[in-house]
């Protein structure tokens, strides 16, 4: 049976990887087939997420757990972009600063699931399950290591 901590180092970066990619196919379905251009903020949140599929990508094939510290600057970044985003869109104190951030305002929600699911609500899980699973990785890496 499989533990925790070998889990965590022979799934995490397969795992990592799988949600950057479906984070990058969700926001490509959202600007080229559905049609909704990006704001600025979004292109923020693009550029934060895009490069992580190609470095998890290769950490996952070469089982290179030291690539967690150059994911995590990206992540939680990324973390910290789609927070604002999401205050941007919904609350009142923030809501200002969307209106004047580029030819699309960055307050507009072209989705809104449940109430509360928008598309930097998604990125923000995306960012932030990437940011635990690459903590852990680190973690999990360092005790196995006898550190």
């Amino acid at each position: 049976m499989m533990n925790k901590k070998s889990f965590v180092l022979e799934q995490g970066l397969y795992l990592s990887w799988g949600i950057a990619l479906a984070a990058t196919l969700g926001s490509l379905y959202f600007s080229e087939i559905q049609k909704f251009i990006p704001c600025t903020y979004c292109w923020y949140q693009r550029i934060l997420m895009y490069p992580l599929v190609i470095l998890l990508g290769i950490a996952a094939v070469r089982n290179d757990y030291k690539q967690s510290y150059y994911v995590l600057p990206f992540s939680v970044l990324g973390m910290g972009m789609s927070t604002y985003h999401y205050l941007v869109q919904k609350t009142p104190w923030f809501q200002s600063a969307g209106s004047g951030c580029g030819i699309i305002p960055c307050n507009t929600a072209y989705i809104n699931w449940l109430g509360f699911i928008t598309i930097p609500f998604l990125a923000l899980i995306a960012f932030t399950l990437i940011t635990v699973l690459q903590i852990l990785i680190i973690r999990n890496a360092r005790s196995a290591a006898g550190k």
